[in-house]
């Protein structure tokens, strides 16, 4: 393979001496490190390194829980009410909120990264919400914060197009692919709810966002 950071499933198959359809089917149940551009699968060169390393170790971390619930990765601390109305700003308010949880050991890896994965993709998913996520090796485990502003962050670049004012921000470690995925799923069910959106979008303090969120 090529020495760059951004590996295709060509080129991952060609590393592991399996085939494509095989990396693809790790990849769709979560079982290998990765990600999607688009509709294509991308996969980090150190995560798949480190990825073969603790099956030939036999480092298999633990099965990933059936069942996530937000209440399992986001805390009353973790959310953030703001004035924010520009996505710059917003990222960084959050980021730093995230960055204080005891699971992140490295605060700036983590704003960094944010940023770096919102100039691949906008993450805005519509309906004036917005989902950041990074995996990290400086992340212990997974976890969330969400920030909730009261003007129109309308630069965020929605699917939509519509301004967003519900930032929900996921950092897992590296490894944490499939729990991952799962939150993040989680998450966009709950606020597909539009009652679930203006109630978030009308709480008065953090404790009552919580509850919103994990009831």
């Amino acid at each position: 393979m090529e020495e760059h950071d951004l590996l295709t499933i060509d080129e991952v198959a060609q590393y592991l001496r399996v085939s494509e359809r095989t990396v693809y089917d790790w990849a769709h149940k979560g079982s290998i490190p990765c990600g999607k551009l688009g509709t294509t699968w991308r996969f980090k060169r150190s995560e798949v390194e480190k990825w073969v390393d603790e099956k030939l170790s036999g480092n298999v971390q633990s099965k990933t829980p059936q069942n996530i619930t937000i209440a399992d990765v986001l805390s009353p601390d973790r959310i953030l009410l703001t004035d924010s109305d520009s996505k710059e700003a917003m990222l960084t308010e959050l980021a730093e909120v995230l960055g204080a949880s005891e699971s992140v050991s490295d605060p700036a890896a983590l704003t960094r990264e944010i940023f770096i994965r919102e100039e691949l993709m906008s993450t805005g998913i519509g309906f004036n919400v917005a989902v950041p996520h990074v995996r990290l090796n400086s992340v212990s485990e997974l976890v969330m914060a969400v920030g909730i502003s009261q003007a129109e962050i309308r630069d965020y670049g929605s699917l939509d197009e519509e301004p967003v004012r519900i930032v929900c921000m996921v950092a897992a470690r590296a490894d944490q692919h499939a729990q991952y995925l799962k939150t993040l799923g989680v998450v966009s069910t709950v606020l597909k709810s539009k009652d679930v959106r203006e109630a978030l979008m009308s709480a008065p303090d953090e404790k009552s966002a919580f509850l919103i969120l994990t009831q």
